[in-house]
């Protein structure tokens, strides 16, 4: 059962920008929520082709991601067909591989329920809409005296989620569902290439 996917990962939580989890650090708060968005450019599951479609998890957790006790959701593209619906299922339920087969051992999880997407990646100003449940507008990070946009990065050869990604904040990113359910506008956001393969 073959499979990869790759296309552009955006990221939003509760840190401080840069976001020290990504640096087995604790998280800026003592806890974590916040949430991954794959935008897949191309994909490929067992056959199943799964250009263009998203997806999505987001999470509640007590702690640092690692010490688990989390609860989450996911949310995939409503226009997926039914198999492309069921593919991006396993995803997200950690039964097929890649970074979801991680962070399924931190959180119970609710889903996935298909969704629409509205995305435009557009490095630091990309935004991510799902009418009524979330919302993402990222900006550039400004130097607090001069107000300069400023444009960090980082390289993570070990990364789970990405390898090299780049900073910005949030302008909004707000989640409701349920208990995962937050506003976290104004904190660390990330983009960045992804690649994965099993």
């Amino acid at each position: 059962m073959a499979w990869s996917l790759e296309g552009t990962v955006l990221v939003a939580c509760n840190c401080d920008y840069g976001c020290p989890c990504n640096y087995n650090a604790r998280p800026t708060t003592g806890k974590c929520e916040g949430g991954w968005m794959w935008i897949v450019d191309k994909g490929v599951h067992d056959d199943v082709q799964l250009d263009g479609l998203a997806l999505c998890v987001f999470a509640n957790w007590p702690g640092a991601i690692h010490e688990g006790g989390g609860v989450a959701v996911a949310l995939i593209d409503e226009n997926a067909n039914d198999e492309q619906r069921a593919a991006l299922t396993k995803f997200v339920r950690g039964e097929v591989g890649g970074p979801w087969a991680i962070f399924i051992n931190t959180y119970v999880l609710d889903g996935p329920r298909a969704v629409p997407f509205s995305v435009e990646l557009a490095e630091h100003k990309s935004t991510l809409s799902i009418p009524g449940v979330v919302e993402l507008a990222m900006a550039p990070i400004a130097n607090p005296v001069t107000g300069v946009e400023v444009h960090p990065g980082t390289r993570l050869p070990e990364g789970l989620v990405f390898k090299d990604g780049y900073y910005a904040t949030s302008t909004a990113f707000t989640v409701q569902d349920g208990a995962v359910s937050y506003d976290h506008s104004g904190r660390n956001t990330e983009y960045a290439p992804f690649a994965y393969s099993g």
